[in-house]
């Protein structure tokens, strides 16, 4: 694992230090898709998901993701160990202060409250791209992965996401909240494309918080 010393170095010419993006959607959104396809990660993100090392992991097991296998219990040894070394690199990127991409449902409002608050204290500035679909696409998709929830489950992970769209613009204001819709039949280029040119925007405004212009003049001092 590379040294805190090293991200910290990183973090002071990083593109996209103090901003960090969240990201929700429900089931079969296609939030990784979405992802890759703005180009977060080439802006200077990382991306807090510990979905990519657990399946990582149950694939280095020779584990399928079948719901048997992800509650067995090695399965769920494996997601916790996931878990811990995706909370530790993010604990780095975090004091390196480096861009943040943070996963999520969108499910749970007052998680993603707590969480604005969690970075906003150490400076960062947030934004928010809504990866939505119809139920349809939702439906089918999730039927189409291997990691597939029961179709009513989709149904209520969904509508409980939506019921979220006019909480989640206000918290993050209409100019920082972004929509991708990633629906069956729509533009997926054009919307990315849209997101993309958003959030570069973003990612190349200076940042506004006194406690991130101290900490980078601090940092840059050392040097």
């Amino acid at each position: 694992m590379l040294s805190f010393k090293h991200f910290i170095g990183e973090g002071v010419n990083d593109p996209a230090i103090f901003k960090a993006v969240f990201l929700a959607g429900g089931p079969g959104s296609g939030k990784s898709f979405i992802v890759g396809k703005t180009g977060l990660p080439a802006l200077g993100y990382r991306v807090v998901n510990s979905d990519d090392a657990f399946e990582a992991a149950m694939r280095k097991a020779g584990l399928k993701m079948s719901p048997e296998n992800i509650f067995s219990v090695q399965g769920q040894e494996l997601r916790g160990r996931a878990k811990e070394l995706t909370g530790k690199k993010e604990q780095l990127y975090i004091q390196g202060r480096l861009g943040l991409v943070i996963d999520g449902t969108g499910k749970d409002v007052e998680k993603v409250k707590k969480q604005i608050v969690q970075v906003k204290k150490l400076g960062y500035d947030v934004a928010m791209i809504f990866v939505n679909t119809d139920l349809e696409t939702a439906l089918e998709r999730n039927r189409q992965r291997e990691r597939s929830l029961p179709d009513a489950e989709v149904e209520t992970y969904w509508k409980d996401v939506q019921k979220n769209v006019g909480a989640f613009q206000e918290l993050f204001g209409s100019s920082n909240f972004h929509v991708v819709d990633n629906s069956k039949g729509k533009d997926f280029r054009n919307e990315t494309l849209r997101a993309y040119k958003d959030i570069s925007k973003f990612t190349k405004t200076e940042v506004k918080n006194n406690i991130a212009k101290d900490w980078i003049d601090q940092e840059r001092k050392r040097k």
